[in-house]
């Protein structure tokens, strides 16, 4: 019987990992709108720590108020925000996981901001987003800097860039997006200047310090980024020492189309995406992410080399209990998140906390004790 690949250590960039799961970052809408965390982020990230996965991500922490993409997001631009950001690291760390945390701009995709940012007015349903100027890219790009320090005082084991789902840096990346006419616009090597100086100021600022990156491999979009640019801006991540490449595919303006809503409910929709930038950079370490529902499938990933991690979202949060129960070390069937069942996303969507269709009423009293709905 051949040994697990799932169940094997592995260590790359100063981070120690006790098997190759890893929880991908999942949006809930748990946190105050003060940015700050409470009684029910704790709980979720002290459950999903304890799930058995090596490694934990947490979902993304707006490193600026224009960068919110929704009221009920954790904040990082100010010290004040540091000792919430302890509490979940904290208690990450003491269930036996590895603790990582996003950072996030969303420009386009902000919510509520006086003035969206982007890098040029390109309309999101119907709201036009300013185009920024230099003194705003330098302050964002600042801003990222200063709240990865304060990710590393709080007590993280690494920070994560989001550089996927359509989001602030990608939308500088993609031709789409970024109609810029100065040195930030036109060819690839110009559209990568803004998130390369962004990955630059953040490593140069936290030093010997794991920096991870959420990576957008295709826009699922017929004129959006594909894998022959991704895949050169991933080269380029790999020179300036990026640790890992969490990858995906689709965005916002992608989500909701008829052929992305039927692929996601295929089983590893988007390991192939993984692969692609895993012939790419083969030395550095990749997560492939996408419905893997199964330990067998999961394991066929790892052995056949399309990725090194195995990044799980919904999956987990349908079953925390999915690592232990893929180890043999609890006798149950996994719970599966159904692909016909979209109700954590639809409730995010429209503003509110989501919950999983599978909780029991138990968890669910709990959910609504906490959060008082």
């Amino acid at each position: 019987m051949k040994q697990s690949l799932l169940f094997s250590q592995i260590q790359f960039k100063g981070l120690a990992l006790k098997n190759r799961i890893t929880m991908a970052p999942l949006f809930l809408s748990y946190a105050n709108p003060d940015g700050t965390a409470n009684e029910l982020i704790i709980d979720y990230y002290r459950e999903m720590a304890a799930s058995g996965a090596a490694m934990i991500v947490t979902e993304n922490v707006a490193v600026a108020p224009s960068g919110m993409g929704s009221p009920f997001t954790l904040l990082s631009d100010d010290d004040r925000y540091i000792a919430d950001l302890a509490k979940i690291a904290k208690v990450i760390r003491q269930e036996g996981a590895v603790a990582i945390c996003q950072l996030n701009h969303a420009g386009r995709y902000a919510h509520a901001a006086k003035q969206r940012l982007a890098p040029s007015p390109v309309k999101t349903g119907e709201v036009l987003p300013k185009e920024m100027n230099r003194e705003e890219i330098e302050t964002i790009i600042k801003s990222y800097a200063d709240a990865a320090a304060r990710v590393k005082e709080a007590g993280f084991d690494g920070v994560e860039l989001h550089g996927g789902t359509g989001y602030l840096l990608v939308q500088f990346l993609s031709q789409r997006t970024n109609l810029r006419k100065d040195e930030y616009g036109g060819p690839l090597e110009n559209r990568m200047k803004f998130p390369l100086r962004v990955v630059e100021a953040v490593i140069k600022t936290v030093g010997n310090y794991p920096v991870g990156y959420r990576f957008l491999a295709d826009e699922w979009l017929p004129d959006g980024l594909h894998t022959d640019q991704t895949s050169l801006y991933a080269k380029e991540l790999a020179k300036r020492g990026i640790a890992y490449l969490s990858v995906m595919a689709g965005t916002y303006d992608s989500f909701f189309l008829p052929s992305y809503r039927e692929k996601e409910k295929e089983e590893a929709y988007m390991v192939h995406f993984a692969g692609s930038i895993k012939e790419a950079v083969p030395g550095l370490p990749v997560i492939a992410a996408g419905r893997i529902q199964t330990p067998e499938t999961a394991e066929k990933v790892l052995r056949e080399g399309t990725a090194d991690l195995i990044g799980l979202a919904r999956v987990l949060f349908a079953d925390p209990l999915w690592p232990k129960k893929a180890a043999g070390k609890v006798d149950k069937p996994i719970v599966k998140c159904l692909p016909t069942c979209n109700l954590c996303m639809e409730l995010v969507m429209k503003g509110k906390p989501a919950f999983c269709a599978h909780w029991d009423k138990k968890k669910r009293a709990r959910f609504i004790s906490i959060h008082g709905k």
